[in-house]
């Protein structure tokens, strides 16, 4: 039987996942007005008149938050015991929405993101190990190696996630310490994904999903 310690922090994991998800929403809805005025474009006047850019950036904003909502079926042990076509479907369209659509556009917006070279370096390497990780995860689960396959989509769905960490870096950052925007954009461009996937390498050996462990559905 889980304790009951389990059961508050699953709740606890799913309602941050909601919360994220909700937010990311109520962003999208924002740009879906198509206002060049807005949040993040009000920084990007520069590049709002390219059209790769503007293509990269609305595909992006629309498309990230299905990858984020996807993952509330993906570790739940409920819908892997009891929902296992739903699964592999959710499955299939975070994998789609990762490597063919979030994975070409995130690359344009990193070649253009502000806060100079180290921005730029954060945000490609963001993208190839989101892209990487989502294709050993692929690769894992059609070879029936489901510890291999949970290891990559913990690392994945880490990345996935920090679109909700990356803006509340931001928020600490900025509201603490006050820094030159410049430089607030090219810590928080690192900040954003370094510590989530720290935390989901501790995660992983908590949960006993090292490579020589053995996990089975």
């Amino acid at each position: 039987m889980k304790t009951a310690a389990y059961i508050l922090t699953s709740l606890l994991v799913y309602l941050a996942l909601c919360v994220a998800v909700y937010l990311m929403l109520a962003i999208a809805i924002d740009y879906a007005s198509f206002r060049t005025d807005i949040h993040f474009l009000r920084f990007k006047q520069t590049y709002i008149p390219i059209p790769l850019w503007r293509a990269a950036f609305y595909t992006h904003v629309f498309s990230a938050v299905l990858a984020l909502a996807a993952g509330l079926t993906q570790f739940s042990p409920l819908v892997l015991r009891e929902h296992r076509r739903l699964h592999r479907v959710m499955g299939w369209i975070y994998a789609v929405d990762v490597l063919v659509v979030n994975f070409p556009s995130g690359m344009v917006l990193a070649v253009y993101a502000n806060g100079l070279l180290p921005s730029k370096a954060a945000f490609v390497i963001l993208d190839c190990l989101w892209f990487w990780f989502t294709c050993k995860a692929v690769a894992a689960a059609r070879k029936k190696n489901f510890a291999a396959h949970k290891r990559y989509m913990i690392r994945s769905y880490a990345l996935t996630f920090s679109a909700i960490t990356l803006r509340t870096w931001k928020l600490v950052l900025g509201g603490i310490f006050h820094p030159d925007p410049l430089c607030l954009y090219m810590i928080d461009a690192w900040m954003g994904f370094v510590p989530n996937l720290l935390l989901a390498e501790v995660l992983i050996r908590w949960k006993g999903l090292t490579a020589r462990s053995s996990y089975s559905r």
